[in-house]
C-alpha cells in the first residue's frame, strides 16, 4: 500500500503520469494507424479484385475500364464523410461471411449500388454539355475475307441544363425527370414509364403488350426508380464484350491479321459455347491451329506465326469475358449502352410504349445519333448532316418510324435518295444496311395495337383487309390488274396508295405454308415457257384445247406467268431431224396413226404449236457434219416421178428403204420431209 503511494505522489507521479500519457499515446497513434492502413487496404482495388475469391471477373475487366484508376468503393460506398461510409461498409461484412461460407450462388449481381447522383456526378457534372462526336466503328463480315465495314454516324452526346438553352441529345435523361417500374432485376424489361417534365406535366407511358391498367403508377409510387447515369452504362467499369464486338475490335487494331481465312467467324463460333470449364475454353481455341492446317494448308504454311497470334488473342479475349467457375460472362451482365446484344435504349425507345393521347416514346434514330453510313473499305467517308432544318412535320410524329413504311411516295425524294428502297446495298438513303440488314429483335414496331396506330385505312366491307386468291411474288406489279382502269380496279379510297408495295403490307394470300411462302394452288406450266410469254392463248383462249378458267376472263396474257411458273426443268424431247419448214407438218409423221405418234395428253393439239415445246436443240447450221442427221439425198432429178419413189424404194426393189418402223409405216408424200435432190 505504501508503494502504491509512492508511485503518485510528489515526483514520481508526474513522471509516471508522463509515461502513462506517452503508452496510451502511442497505442492510440498505432491503433489509428493500424486502422487507417486497414480502411485504406480494404478499400483497394487490389483488396476486392485479389482477396476475394468471387471477384476476379469483374477485377479483370475493371483493369481495362475508363475507370481503372477509379477505386471500387467510391462507386459501392459512395464518395462521403466517414460518418456514412463506415456504416455501409460494416454492412458489407455479410459478403465477407458469404465468400467464406460459400453461401453464394453464381452469377453474382450487385445489389447495393449507390446512386448515380452519389457517384458519377461527383465526378461527371451533370450541367456539363458535351458535343457531338463523329464517330467510326469499324464491323467484319463472317466471311472468307474477313470483309470490312465502315460505320459513319455523330453522336448526340449533349446535356447541360435546359436554363441554358442546353439539355438536349442522350443526357436529356440526365437533366429531366423520368421515372420507371422494372420487375426485372437487371431491369430489361420496362413496362411502365413516367415522364415529369419542366412544368410539371405528368406523362405516363405504357407497353401496349404489358396489359397495365391506367392506374398502375399511382399505385405503385414506391416501386419506381428514377432514371440515372447507371441505367444505361451498365457495364462502364466491368465490360464483358461480345464474342462480335471483341473480334471486331482485335481485327481493327491489327491484333489479329485480317488476311487469315474466316479468323472472324472461326473465332465468334469459339468465344460463343459455354464450356463446362476455362480450361476446355482453351483447349478448343487451340484447336484452331489444326483447323488451319486441313482447311487452308497452304496459307498456313506461310502464316503459321500469323494464326498462332491470333489463337493467342482469341484466349485472350475468352480469359478476359467469360468465367465458367463463376457462371459469368458477356451474356449474363447485360450492356445497355446500346441496342445491339441486349434491349438497352430499345428497353423503352422501343416504339411501342404509348401514352393514353396515343404519344409514343419515340423510336427514332436521329434521337441519339445520325442515322448510321456504311461505307466499304477503301471508299470514301460519307458527309453527315447534323441537323435537317426542313424536317417536315411528319418527321416530328412520334410514330414516325412505325409510319413511314406506308407513306413512302414521290415527295420523300425531295430530301432523300429514295432509289432500291427497303435495300441493303448501301446506294441510296432508303437502302441503308445499318437499318434494313439488322434484326431489330428489340423492337415492337409489328405489336397488333402499333398496327392499329398507324396502318392506313382498311378496304371498304367488314373492316378488314381482302385476301389475295394467288401467289405475292417480289415480280408482281398489282397495278398491272388493279390500277383504276384495270381488270379488278381498287377501290377509290386507295387512291393516294400510288406505290404498289404498300399492297402487301394488308393484303395477303389467304393460304401460306408452315415457311410463310404463298401456298394457294396454282397450276404449274408442263411445258418450257421461255420465248413463249406473249402466246398462252394459242393453246389457253377461251376456244382452245386448254381453256383458262372463267374467272380469268379479260386478263391479259402477259401477266400469266406471274402466277404461272414452271417449277423446275421438263424434260422435252428435241426433234432429231430438220424441221426448218416442216413446222406445219408434224401430224404427217405424228398423228395418232402415224409413223412416230404422239402421246395420248398430245389429242387435240394443233400442229403448229409443237414447235412450243419441241426444236431443234441448236440451228441445223451450227451443227458438225458428224453430228448432223444421217438421211441421203436423193442422187437424183425428180421430175415428175417424185411420187412414185416406191418403185425403185421399196423393199424388193433396187434400192431399198431401210427395215424400221418409221420408213415401212411411211407414206409416198412423207419421203419429202427428210429426202431432198441434190439441187435442192
Amino acid at each position: 500500500m505504501s508503494k502504491f503511494k509512492q508511485w503518485f505522489s510528489g515526483r514520481n507521479l508526474v513522471v509516471r503520469g508522463v509515461l502513462i500519457l506517452a503508452v496510451v499515446t502511442v497505442l492510440t497513434l498505432t491503433a489509428i494507424t493500424v486502422s487507417a492502413t486497414t480502411w485504406e487496404y480494404t478499400n483497394s482495388p487490389e483488396f476486392c479484385g485479389t482477396v476475394c475469391h468471387t471477384m476476379p471477373p469483374e477485377y479483370l475487366a475493371y483493369q481495362v475500364s475508363p475507370h481503372a484508376r477509379v477505386d471500387c468503393v467510391d462507386c459501392h460506398l459512395g464518395q462521403d464523410s466517414l460518418i456514412q461510409t463506415v456504416p455501409r461498409k460494416a454492412r458489407e461484412l455479410s459478403h465477407v461471411v458469404n465468400a467464406l461460407t460459400q453461401a453464394y450462388e453464381p452469377p453474382i449481381y450487385v445489389k447495393s449500388l449507390r446512386p448515380a447522383r452519389d457517384t458519377c456526378e461527383k465526378c461527371h457534372n451533370p450541367d456539363k454539355f458535351s458535343s457531338d462526336t463523329f464517330v467510326e466503328i469499324k464491323r467484319y463480315a463472317e466471311d472468307e475475307a474477313n470483309t470490312e465495314n465502315r460505320n459513319f454516324l455523330i453522336v448526340k452526346t449533349g446535356g447541360g441544363t435546359q436554363r441554358e438553352g442546353l439539355g438536349r441529345g442522350i443526357h436529356w435523361h440526365i437533366e429531366n425527370e423520368v421515372q420507371f417500374y422494372s420487375g426485372d432485376p437487371l431491369k430489361q424489361d420496362i413496362p411502365y414509364i413516367r415522364e415529369v417534365r419542366p412544368d410539371g406535366e405528368v406523362i405516363e407511358y405504357f407497353d401496349v403488350e404489358s396489359g397495365l391498367p391506367p392506374d398502375f403508377g399511382q399505385k405503385n409510387e414506391g416501386e419506381l426508380h428514377r432514371m440515372d447515369c447507371i441505367d444505361c452504362h451498365t457495364r462502364i467499369s466491368h465490360l464483358f464484350r461480345s464474342p462480335a464486338d471483341a473480334i471486331d475490335e482485335a481485327l481493327a487494331r491489327h491484333r489479329i491479321d485480317q488476311n487469315i481465312p474466316e479468323i472472324k467467324k472461326q473465332a465468334v463460333e469459339l468465344l460463343t459455347p459455354q464450356y463446362a470449364s476455362t480450361d476446355e475454353g482453351l483447349e478448343a481455341i487451340d484447336a484452331l491451329d489444326k483447323w488451319y492446317q486441313e482447311n487452308y494448308p497452304d496459307f498456313y504454311t506461310g502464316n503459321q506465326a500469323a494464326v498462332q497470334n491470333a489463337i493467342e488473342e482469341i484466349k485472350e479475349a475468352y480469359s478476359t469475358t467469360v468465367f465458367p467457375n463463376m457462371a459469368v460472362g458477356w451474356q449474363t451482365h447485360p450492356n445497355n449502352l446500346g441496342h445491339r446484344e441486349f434491349p438497352g435504349c430499345f428497353r423503352c425507345h422501343d416504339g411501342k410504349h404509348t401514352s393514353s393521347e396515343g404519344q409514343t416514346v419515340r423510336l427514332e434514330c436521329n434521337i441519339c445519333h445520325s442515322i448510321p453510313e456504311i461505307v466499304e473499305t477503301g471508299k470514301q467517308a460519307p458527309v453527315i448532316a447534323i441537323d435537317r432544318l426542313d424536317e417536315p412535320d411528319s418527321h416530328l410524329d412520334s410514330n414516325w418510324l412505325a409510319r413511314h413504311r406506308y407513306e413512302f411516295d414521290e415527295t420523300c425524294a425531295e430530301c432523300h435518295d429514295i432509289s432500291n428502297p427497303g435495300g441493303t446495298d448501301n446506294s441510296s438513303f432508303c437502302s441503308n444496311s445499318g437499318c434494313h440488314a439488322t434484326e431489330w429483335k428489340f423492337v415492337g414496331l409489328a405489336a397488333p395495337a402499333i398496327r392499329d396506330l398507324v396502318e392506313p385505312p382498311r378496304t371498304p366491307g367488314n373492316g378488314e383487309p381482302q385476301p389475295v386468291p394467288h401467289p405475292i411474288a417480289p415480280r408482281t406489279d398489282c397495278n398491272v390488274c388493279h390500277a383504276t382502269e384495270a381488270v379488278i380496279p381498287f377501290p377509290e379510297d386507295h387512291t393516294a396508295f400510288d406505290d404498289q408495295r404498300v399492297c402487301t403490307l394488308c393484303h395477303e394470300p389467304t393460304l401460306v405454308d408452315d415457311t410463310g411462302a404463298a401456298a394457294v394452288s396454282v397450276p404449274a406450266v408442263p411445258h418450257p415457257v421461255e420465248g413463249q410469254q406473249d402466246n398462252c392463248l394459242d393453246c389457253h383462249g377461251s376456244e382452245a384445247f386448254h381453256p383458262y378458267p372463267e374467272n380469268h376472263a379479260d386478263r391479259p396474257t402477259d401477266i400469266c406467268l406471274f402466277c404461272h411458273s414452271q417449277v423446275e426443268e421438263i424434260a422435252v424431247p428435241t426433234v432429231p431431224h430438220l424441221i426448218e419448214g416442216q413446222q406445219n407438218k408434224c401430224l404427217e409423221c405424228h398423228s395418232s396413226e402415224a409413223i412416230h405418234p404422239y402421246p395420248e395428253s398430245h389429242v387435240d393439239r394443233p400442229t403448229d404449236v409443237c414447235v412450243f415445246c419441241h426444236t431443234r436443240a441448236e440451228e441445223p447450221e451450227a451443227v458438225s457434219t458428224e453430228e448432223k442427221p444421217k438421211r441421203p439425198r436423193i442422187p437424183h432429178s425428180l421430175a415428175d416421178e417424185w411420187e412414185d419413189c416406191l418403185a425403185c424404194h421399196s423393199l424388193e426393189s433396187i434400192v431399198p428403204f431401210p427395215a424400221d418402223d418409221r420408213h415401212e409405216k411411211a407414206e409416198l408424200d412423207d419421203c419429202q420431209v427428210c429426202h431432198k435432190p441434190e439441187e435442192s
